[in-house]
């Protein structure tokens, strides 16, 4: 097995990535908007040190996850509800299977020895569908940039969506709830078919998608071919969508992270 990461950083710094020996962590902290959400660097930081060591043992994902949040929970002395929050990426090998966990809009993309590959994330809070958000993202592509009613807008989006956080019919997070990775989105299938996997968080993913760099390519970069597509990524934001006209999101520029499993060395 090996495994290649990169990361860019933006102003807030929040997305982190670890491996193991059986895999890779990937996760992306949520950005506070609103000043009543505490900033997700420590959270980030802790839960992934829990994660890093679990994850080479024999216990399902998701119960790997609630014992992360739990420790997290403590160790930091969070309350759900009034905590920071993350997506969650892991991708573990262990015997001859491939696992696959999301929780949150951060993506794996799994390649196959056929050509074919899947995309798994998590779509939940998109699928709220809640008018702040469409109203953001229709400013943009008119024309409105970056400006003081764009950020005013994620404020009102943000507080509206702490109601739909971690309930039934709202959608699942990372944050000091447990119960939240019972609910995440798992995958698992034969390492025989599998010939590399993608762990990403949106701020990579939503650019690559828009650049059209085929997942394939990706999965044969070095680590510094990863940092400079990672590069390529921020200047085509910078120079080609200042505004974010093309694609519409929260930021100029969010934290770019990607992380790359090959079960053997296919380059």
């Amino acid at each position: 097995m090996e495994t290649v990461a990169a990361q860019l950083k933006a102003q807030s710094a929040e997305d982190r990535v670890f491996t193991t020996r059986a895999g890779i962590i990937v996760l992306d902290g949520a950005t506070s908007h609103d000043p009543s959400t505490p900033p997700a660097q420590r959270y980030v930081d802790t839960l992934g040190r829990e994660l890093q060591n679990r994850l080479d043992t024999d216990r399902h994902l998701s119960a790997i996850l609630a014992d992360s949040i739990r420790c997290t929970a403590s160790a930091l002395d969070l309350r759900p509800g009034q905590s920071p929050s993350s997506t969650v990426a892991l991708v573990r090998i262990w015997d001859d299977i491939l696992e696959v966990l999301v929780l949150g809009d951060s993506a794996v993309v799994v390649g196959f020895t056929d050509g074919s590959h899947t995309v798994m994330t998590d779509d939940r809070l998109t699928r709220l569908g809640l008018p702040e958000s469409a109203t953001y993202k229709r400013r943009l592509a008119t024309g409105s940039g970056f400006d003081q009613q764009h950020r005013d807008l994620l404020r009102r989006l943000q507080c509206k969506e702490h109601r739909y956080r971690n309930r039934p019919g709202g959608f699942w997070i990372a944050e000091a709830d447990p119960e939240a990775a019972q609910h995440a989105i798992t995958y698992t299938c034969s390492l025989k078919t599998v010939a590399w996997a993608i762990a990403t968080t949106d701020g990579a993913f939503d650019t690559l998608c828009a650049l059209k760099v085929p997942w394939e390519h990706i999965a044969r970069n070095s680590q510094d071919e990863l940092s400079e597509l990672l590069n390529q990524c921020a200047t085509w934001e910078s120079d080609a969508d200042p505004d974010g006209r093309a694609l519409p999101r929260s930021k100029r520029h969010d934290d770019k992270t990607i992380a790359v499993i090959r079960p053997q060395d296919r380059r």
